[in-house]
């Protein structure tokens, strides 16, 4: 996950949720990724690492375990950068002009440049993070299918220059989570400032539940609604905990006898006491020293783990071992 501000719930149904159960059953390495961040933030740099060792915190809270997983910060393991490099010698251009996402960011994004060598070339990082611990499965979203096709073909093109498999085919873990909307019906990003954050206040919880966009068909009491269609029930068949009551509100709204404000309400205290319960309760555990502390230890395991690799691509492309990799190395032998 990128650090550019606190996580949302958005985090949890799409990746959190899957994540957790993932370490159960895979070697797992789990990354702050605040590179990526600098790619869009690089004007404004100073809050990043204050959301890297944040989010780290939502992520124990809410379940990864460092014995179980390795927890670290990018821009600790400078393999990556290192491996990026080469693969932006040898990825075609055009690769990376028609990724759906880059131009999505282009379009949506305002207030910031984005029309950088950069931000262009992050799949190409994003390549780099996957394959220099030679990944064979990757959690992704469909919307994130591209990304990962673009790392496989970038592997094959590395596998076929060298002569050699160096780098397996990563697949995909679909996540089957639905999606939540942000608070104004556009996917929730940070970006758009349109979520609600597992760190939020009862008082802002409740402030951007009703803000919410409803069924716009719906304007008056009495009027029957589309809980279909409706960005407010779709929140409420995730965190609104009982099923009989979610579906007797369906039923309410579908005949007009439940109106939009109090529906909202019903959410509002639903998402706080859910907050309250799965995520802000266990924040008490986990101090910014200790996820420090947590971040340090994953750098080391990962730089081991990526170390390996790099030594085998340097000496495939006629690179002498680096210093650091090479003291490593003898000390491991040691």
């Amino acid at each position: 996950m990128r650090p550019t501000g606190p996580l949302h719930v958005g985090h949890l149904l799409g990746a959190l949720d899957n994540w957790r159960a993932l370490q159960e059953e895979y070697q797992c390495f789990f990354m702050v990724a605040d590179w990526h961040a600098m790619m869009s933030e690089y004007a404004n740099p100073e809050t990043i690492r204050r959301f890297t060792v944040d989010n780290v915190v939502d992520w124990l809270s809410y379940g990864l375990d460092p014995e179980k997983s390795v927890i670290f910060r990018q821009s600790d393991v400078p393999e990556h950068l290192e491996l990026y490099m080469v693969f932006s010698c040898m990825t075609p251009l055009p690769w990376l002009e028609r990724c759906p996402t880059y131009k999505e960011q282009l379009r949506e994004v305002t207030g910031r440049d984005l029309t950088t060598y950069g931000f262009l070339g992050y799949p190409v990082l994003q390549a780099a993070d996957i394959l220099v611990y030679k990944a064979n499965a990757v959690p992704v979203g469909e919307d994130q299918l591209p990304h990962l096709e673009l790392t496989r073909e970038i592997a094959r093109r590395y596998n076929d220059i060298c002569k050699k498999d160096v780098f397996p085919m990563p697949k995909p873990l679909l996540t089957s989570a639905p999606k939540l909307l942000g608070t104004d019906n556009r996917k929730m990003s940070k970006s758009y400032n349109n979520y609600i954050a597992l760190s939020d206040t009862p008082a802002a919880v409740k402030s951007k539940v009703m803000s919410m966009i409803t069924d716009p068909q719906k304007i008056k009491m009495g009027d029957p609604g589309r809980p279909d269609v409706c960005n407010v029930y779709s929140y409420h068949k995730m965190f609104s905990n009982q099923s009989g009551e979610v579906k007797g509100m369906f039923d309410k709204c579908a005949k007009g006898t439940l109106g939009c404000v109090e529906c909202k309400k019903i959410l509002a205290q639903a998402l706080v006491e859910f907050l309250k319960v799965r995520v802000q309760e266990n924040r008490k555990k986990y101090t910014l020293e200790k996820a420090e502390e947590i971040l340090n230890e994953g750098a080391k395991r990962a730089r081991e783990a990526a170390g390996e690799t790099m030594r085998e691509v340097r000496d495939l492309m006629g690179l002498p071992p680096s210093a650091s990799m090479d003291h490593r190395h003898k000390d491991a032998k040691r």
